[in-house]
């Protein structure tokens, strides 16, 4: 089984899709480990804030495989399949490691680059696995954390429930 951290992130009835996507999540890999949902300004674009969270799955799929299911998740919630990077969307799910692969593998970034300078990532991957060691910077997720100048990106955590869980 592979440990794989996601982040999930929506702007676009936000609440509306982060419960599909959690909801898409467990029937597809169970029971997972969730952080905090924060709200944080748009990246990269002009747009509506989104509602972001990072997710702890294990998963018997290879990288090529679970990239394929996250994509057809997020297409089936509303996604364009012609949608640029940094666009609103409904669903955005992310694959953010998968063990501790590096490099591009199955065309996927491993990690993924915006761990180290998005707060809306790293934040929430702190949260959920604070002692898990990022496999290229070679420090912990909470020691990145900590090291990093929040006032670059302003983050809040909300309250959310999802099926009787408490976020």
């Amino acid at each position: 089984m592979a440990e794989v951290f996601l982040g999930i992130g929506s702007n676009i009835e936000r609440e509306r899709y982060i419960v599909a996507g959690l909801d898409a999540m467990r029937r597809l890999f169970g029971d997972f480990s969730h952080s905090s949902v924060y709200d944080g300004a748009a990246v990269g674009f002009e747009g509506q804030p989104f509602l972001n969270l990072v997710l702890c799955i294990e998963t018997k799929l290879e990288l090529a495989d679970l990239a394929k299911a996250l994509r057809t998740i997020e297409l089936e919630h509303g996604r364009a399949v012609n949608a640029t990077r940094y666009s609103a969307r409904q669903l955005d799910i992310d694959i953010l490691t998968y063990d501790d692969k590096v490099g591009v593998v199955a065309g996927v970034q491993l990690p993924r680059a915006e761990i180290l300078y998005n707060a809306f990532v790293l934040q929430p991957l702190a949260e959920v696995a604070p002692n898990s060691i990022h496999p290229v910077a070679g420090k912990s997720y909470a020691q990145l954390w900590q090291e990093y100048d929040s006032s670059l990106q302003q983050l809040q955590r909300v309250e959310f429930e999802w099926r009787g869980r408490r976020f």
